[in-house]
This record gives C-alpha cells, sequence and structure tokens, in this order.
C-alpha cells in the first residue's frame, strides 16, 4: 500500500513575502468525501486534474495514499457537481537543502493562512529546515485541507 508521509508547518508570514519564490501553480480542490477514516479529494491544476483517496492511521504524518492524474475538465465537473467550499491556494514548490518543500498559499475562504508542508520517505528521515518555517502543525486537525474546507480560516478565533 503506498504511504505519505508528510509533515506541515506554518510559515513566517514575513520572512516568505521577502523570500523570492519560483512560480507557484493555482489549484482548486474539493472533497467527495471525508470522514474520520478517508477523504476522496479531487484536484483540479492550471494542467490537470487529479483524483486522491487518502486513509487515516495512528499517526497523523503518515496516511495510505491513492493519487490517479484524470483530465482537467473531468476534475472541474467533479468539483462543480459533487463537491461543496472547494479550497483555492497558490502552490509553490522550493528546494532546500535536497527536499522539496510545497508552500500553499491559500485564497478565498482561508485568506491569510500559509502552511508548508515536506515529504518525507521515512518518518524519522533528518531533514534542514528554512527560515521562514515556524511551528509544526502536523498533528493539528484543523490545518489538513479537508479541515479547511470545512471550517475556514476566515472563521478561527485568533
Amino acid at each position: 500500500m503506498p504511504l505519505e508521509i508528510e509533515k506541515k508547518y506554518l510559515v513566517k508570514h514575513d520572512l516568505w513575502n521577502a523570500f523570492t519564490k519560483p512560480k507557484g501553480e493555482y489549484y482548486r480542490q474539493g472533497y467527495i468525501t471525508s470522514d474520520i477514516k478517508k477523504t476522496v479529494r479531487v484536484r483540479a491544476t492550471e494542467n490537470h486534474g487529479y483524483i486522491t483517496i487518502k486513509g487515516k492511521t495512528d499517526n497523523p504524518a503518515i496516511k495510505p495514499e491513492y493519487e490517479y492524474q484524470i483530465p482537467k475538465a473531468e476534475a472541474i465537473e467533479l468539483l462543480d457537481g459533487f463537491t461543496e467550499n472547494n479550497i483555492e491556494k497558490t502552490r509553490y514548490k522550493v528546494d532546500f537543502e535536497g527536499k522539496t518543500w510545497e508552500i500553499d498559499v491559500f485564497h478565498g475562504d482561508n485568506d491569510g493562512l500559509i502552511v508548508a508542508e515536506i515529504e518525507l520517505l521515512d518518518i524519522n528521515e533528518a531533514y534542514q529546515i528554512p527560515e521562514w518555517i515556524d511551528q509544526e502543525v502536523t498533528h493539528e486537525d484543523k490545518y489538513f485541507n479537508a479541515s479547511l474546507s470545512k471550517y475556514p480560516f476566515k472563521n478561527w478565533k485568533l
């Protein structure tokens, strides 16, 4: 079974905004289902569509994951017809010390939130943290995209 091993962090806005970024890619994504055991996500990027099925484990950093590319037009049809409260974000991919960080700058109801993710080959793999990374939030459900679609950042009491 394929596993995704991923850690999530908040981003220091001032340092990120001063950072020279690569070109980002716009994402729109929604959830056909999302419950305690599984999520089924549909995503449309600028050029592609994807459907992803993720399971749950006792460790939120490790999830069984199946992802398949689908035609972008079909992804948009699924987003329009089978999901609600879509998430919009721009994703930047930054290489740092041999690892790729994916930084999501959210739009719409989640505007103001910036989250970075790093995928690992092993949960104990060592990696360096860029200066624009803030605290780890891997174990905080509210930062999962499926949660953000239901309880957007704009409704949080900070």
